[in-house]
């Protein structure tokens, strides 16, 4: 069996909310939020996951992603692990894209990246590491995390550079597996919340 990985972002918070810039601050998820997460809870456990048996959860260590690991109903599977934490923003935390635009006009994250935080190549080998992980073994595998490094996953799966995660948005609480096509590292399902129409 060629292994999967499954990616399920964090359910809403404040700041996701807003817009803002949220790495490594611990923001708690607003009640949306977790009504989202049961939700993909549900979602998982039912045909065709049925609960993804066998499946090795992974979950980022801040606490929006993992309670939503949590509510979702893997918490006790879940291996907390800091290399699926969020992009380190540095001096751009807290910021919506519009007030980084007023500092540095034509701003772009994944072309730029952000002063004092993580660099662009920090965070590519970080996803690179999921990747290799992920590819490791026989089975597949369910990580919880943030926008920014699951995109960035979704971008080194493909084999493409870092700035490809520019164009793969992320909602909150979605769901999305990468896979294989004849072979190749493709992807099965991208941003999928059809379970938050519930």
């Amino acid at each position: 069996m060629a292994p999967r990985i499954l990616l399920a972002r964090h359910g809403q918070t404040e700041w996701s909310l807003a817009g803002k810039h949220t790495g490594r601050t611990d923001v708690p998820l607003l009640e949306e939020g977790r009504r989202g997460a049961k939700l993909l809870g549900e979602r998982l456990h039912r045909a065709p996951l049925e609960g993804l048996p066998g499946v090795e959860v992974r979950t980022s260590p801040l606490a929006r992603a993992r309670e939503t690991c949590e509510l979702a109903g893997f918490g006790d599977r879940a291996t907390s692990w800091d290399t699926l934490m969020e992009w380190d923003y540095g001096a751009y935390e807290g910021l919506t894209p519009e007030e980084i635009q007023d500092l540095r006009p034509g701003w772009l994250i994944w072309r730029d990246g952000v002063p004092e935080g993580e660099s662009l190549a920090e965070v590519t080998a970080r996803a690179d590491e999921v990747v290799a992980w992920a590819r490791s073994a026989d089975r597949d595998v369910l990580v919880f995390a943030h926008g920014h490094i699951l995109r960035s996953i979704g971008a080194r799966w493909l084999g493409l550079p870092l700035d490809f995660a520019a164009r793969i948005r992320l909602n909150p609480t979605s769901l999305s597996v990468l896979g294989w096509a004849y072979g190749e590292p493709a992807v099965e399902h991208w941003n999928d919340v059809g379970h938050l129409a519930a």
